[in-house]
């Protein structure tokens, strides 16, 4: 059974009941089925899509994006969201190796996308709205598929469903593949930890690219049969817009779109007392920013996961909390937790170690990377590389993370891909990439340089070389020139001791003064 019958259950047994609304779109449960299946039909009898087949999508959070993946599940394919944010090269090199069979663009990322297929094979390409050649409307594809219903397969519960992909210390980008197994089983942990029904509402303010926007609420309110609205991107005006309009009674934030909250006047007026729970993930969270969070009675609870992890592996209650706001709770129900040192030995409560993560919610492997997918399991525990210790309560601290990743505004920034680029510069002879504290942000992403002998030390080139090879949330906000990259015995660049440099030689910054990624 495929993840596609919750629909299916929900509209036969709840037609009218409200599904998604995005925007001034609406559908019920009965109609989103309807959509589902005349879609999965389209990619069976239309595309000739069969199981495996990848079918990648490129816009903002809307229906769409939900109808294309429960069809692939119908379907026996795989859905690959794409995130808008980045770069042309950098969807180049994802999609060069997921190879998608087809591509589904909203209107306004059509050149984007023809930027970033250039020279690859080319997919079905197909926009929601009115196309041109090489591009079909999604209305065309529907009304051309073959009459008669389609023969679809019998999807196993193992079979892959979801593929995201996450960046590498190495730079080069690797797909997380999630079954259709791992979505469920993440689906119920959601709904324990959330108590989640069908009379919830879920307000879906992060993209859905990311398994944070899309699986720690969203796709387990429709699991439950309740009802979803969709903010196609955040602003702080779109979330009090829809708190007053709507019945929301759970939601999700980073720290920085809570900062972006509490920024806001409406923050000091907003009605909270409909929330029940408000999720809090992707990175550490300040504990100033939680207490106050929960000093306006924002019912906030922590979660902490990865891609791999589909992602909850732990969480808080709202009560847990406001209680201790430094902790990020225990191992989800159906989830279990290691502690180990570098020889994979478990480590006594209170001393920090590697954390593991074991269940049926744990990603099957890295996309063609059977060295890395060997890498990142021992006897079956997924390695995070993520640092934490638990109390004598089994309560989780997390200490660091992956040592060198930089979460900026909730995006992972990893310092390998950013520094492929600058190297490319010809005015540096050597350059390196560190995270540096910030209030709004989390972090923000320094470049550390070396100039060649006689050439120019120009922060300003270093900052516009950026601009259409990496995502916003990627660009260096500060660029810091030195005389040389402390090294040690092995050759080695010295990064805490570059983040230090960093934090103690504030006067040779150079700013970028804008708050936009």
């Amino acid at each position: 059974m495929n993840v596609s019958h919750w629909i299916a259950h929900h509209a036969a047994q709840r037609p009218d009941a409200l599904a998604v609304a995005c925007e001034d779109r609406s559908c019920s449960y009965a109609q989103l089925w309807s959509a589902i299946v005349a879609l999965s039909d389209a990619l069976t009898r239309g595309c000739d899509l069969g199981p495996g087949s990848r079918v990648a999508y490129l816009g903002h959070n809307s229906p769409e994006l939900l109808i294309l993946l429960f069809a692939c599940a119908r379907a026996g394919c795989i859905f690959l969201p794409l995130n808008w944010r980045m770069a042309p090269p950098e969807h180049a090199a994802i999609l060069r190796d997921a190879a998608p069979a087809a591509l589904f663009v909203e209107p306004g990322f059509i050149q984007h996308a023809e930027s970033a297929i250039s020279g690859l094979p080319a997919p079905i390409l197909i926009s929601h709205g009115d196309a041109s050649p090489p591009w079909r409307s999604l209305a065309e594809l529907l009304a051309d598929r073959r009459p008669g219903p389609a023969p679809l397969p019998d999807t196993p519960a193992a079979a892959p469903l979801l593929l995201c992909y996450t960046s590498g210390t190495s730079g080069t980008p690797k797909g997380a593949l999630l079954t259709q197994q791992a979505l469920f089983w993440n689906a119920v942990n959601s709904t324990l930890l959330h108590d989640l029904t069908r009379n919830d509402h879920v307000l879906t303010v992060l993209p859905m690219f990311h398994v944070g926007g899309l699986n720690i609420q969203t796709l387990p309110a429709l699991h439950a049969g309740a009802g979803v609205t969709l903010l196609r991107r955040f602003t702080p005006d779109a979330f009090f817009d829809c708190l007053d309009r709507r019945p929301v009674s759970l939601s999700l934030f980073v720290p920085t779109v809570l900062s972006a909250l509490m920024q806001d006047p409406r923050w000091h007026t907003a009605d909270f007392s409909c929330l029940r729970s408000v999720g809090i993930g992707s990175t550490i969270t300040p504990e100033g920013l939680i207490r106050a969070a929960t000093g306006r009675r924002l019912p906030l609870y922590q979660v902490y996961g990865a891609t791999e992890t589909c992602p909850i592996a732990a969480h808080t209650t709202p009560e847990e909390t406001a209680r201790n706001p430094l902790t990020t709770g225990r191992a989800a129900m159906h989830c279990q937790l290691r502690f180990v040192d570098d020889r994979n030995e478990d480590v006594p409560a209170g001393v920090p170690g590697e954390i593991l993560v074991r269940g049926q919610n744990v990603f099957s492997g890295y996309w063609n990377d059977a060295a890395a997918t060997a890498a990142a399991f021992t006897d079956g525990w997924f390695h995070t590389g993520d640092i934490g210790r638990r109390d004598a309560n089994d309560l989780v601290y997390i200490v660091g993370r992956s040592k060198d990743m930089i979460i900026s505004g909730g995006e992972n920034v990893y310092p390998a891909v950013v520094e492929n680029v600058l190297s490319e510069i010809p005015d540096l002879a050597e350059v390196t990439v560190v995270g540096r504290p910030d209030e709004f942000w989390g972090e923000v992403v320094v470049a550390v340089a070396v100039a060649r002998a006689g050439h120019p030390r120009d922060p300003a080139k270093v900052l516009e070389w950026c601009c259409g090879r990496i995502a916003g949330y990627e660009h260096p906000r500060e660029v810091l020139f030195v005389d040389a990259l402390p090294r040690n015995a092995m050759g080695k660049v010295m990064k805490d001791q570059v983040r230090q440099m960093v934090v103690e030689r504030a006067s040779d910054r150079i700013p970028v003064a804008e708050r936009s990624q």
